[in-house]
């Protein structure tokens, strides 16, 4: 029987063979990290390695000090006798699929991924693999994505609507990955009046810092007192909501970007007047189609409410089963 390449243990992900952790939950020697966002990326490891689009954001994140790693897109490099690299996911920028060989097996543990074109990072790459180790944020069938230019179209038209009201458009959305990527869209059309939330603009700089062309825009911190704030298209973190930070507007709509917005219920139980469906996760067709192309036989899926997922794929004769979700965030 082959030995398993990746494991779970209360650190979280690893690869005994190589003696390394993926996306660690505790401080570890050796961390091989997917991405930025925070239930990925922590502090305390001894040495992490990630690809080298993502060394700006780890850094905002993490610190400027850290022992850092950074490898190009495929390039292999060893952990011990095990051959690691990293490729692509289309998550967000410097996001990576972890793909580890051993002997006569590969796994690959994708890490966060998305199918969806997006403007400010690198497209998911297929890697063909015997074991997939997928996330499973969004594995249910009503969960499928419209087109992202269509929903900023969608945004822009609201921003215009509150414009006409005397308002400003709040918009909620991620810091990291998710506000970028709207921007980009929003950009492509000539959306004008750009305000940024201290939070989203730290990612923006960073990104920026990373070489990625994104539109005019505007700190609030640096808005004049009593400048009219109607029609503006105010980008902000889904914790600026019921903040006194949102007092600065004379009034106010409130919009949040997410995927988890496919169920209009959520919008309602949150308290939004908007909500826009955008994720920078697969979707439902987006993981079918994710686990057919890279062959794998071999299905562990972990993040999320997999039973749906791994039900249908033992019908389809695949070796299917979950690591259970310790992270404590998404």
């Amino acid at each position: 029987m082959s030995q398993e390449l990746i494991i779970q243990r209360p650190e979280g992900l690893y690869c005994p063979q190589g003696d390394f952790h993926i996306d660690p939950l505790r401080p570890v020697p050796r961390a091989v990290i997917t991405h930025g966002h925070s239930d990925h990326a922590r502090a305390g490891m001894g040495v992490y390695h990630a690809l080298g689009d993502g060394a700006e954001i780890l850094r905002w994140r993490l610190g400027e000090d850290i022992a850092l790693s950074e490898h190009h897109a495929g390039q292999g490099f060893d952990l011990g006798p095990v051959r690691v690299s990293l490729h692509p996911a289309g998550h967000v920028l410097g996001s990576a699929q972890v793909r580890v060989a051993h002997g006569d097996q590969v796994w690959v543990a994708s890490g966060d991924y998305k199918r969806q074109p997006d403007p400010t990072c690198a497209p998911f790459e297929v890697v063909p693999c015997d074991v997939l180790v997928t996330e499973t944020t969004f594995a249910l069938p009503v969960y499928r994505w419209p087109q992202t230019a269509d929903v900023a179209a969608q945004i822009l038209d609201w921003q215009a609507e509150c414009g006409r009201r005397g308002v400003a458009a709040v918009l909620l959305c991620y810091a990291l990955g998710k506000a970028q990527r709207l921007l980009a869209e929003l950009g492509r059309l000539g959306a004008k009046k750009l305000w940024l939330h201290g939070a989203i603009q730290a990612g923006v700089d960073a990104y920026d810092r990373a070489g990625v062309a994104l539109p005019e825009t505007r700190a609030v911190k640096d808005i004049e007192k009593g400048e009219d704030s109607a029609g503006a298209l105010v980008l902000a973190p889904p914790s600026a909501a019921g903040s006194p930070w949102l007092k600065r507007f004379r009034g106010a709509q409130l919009g949040f970007a997410s995927g988890w917005m496919q169920i209009r219920g959520n919008r309602r139980r949150r308290g939004y007047e908007r909500g826009f469906v955008v994720s920078d996760h697969a979707d439902w067709p987006g993981l079918l189609q994710s686990i057919e192309d890279c062959g794998a036989r071999r299905i562990i899926a972990t993040h999320g409410d997999s039973a749906a997922l791994i039900r249908l794929l033992r019908e389809c004769g695949l070796q299917a089963e979950t690591f259970a979700d310790l992270r404590d965030g998404a």
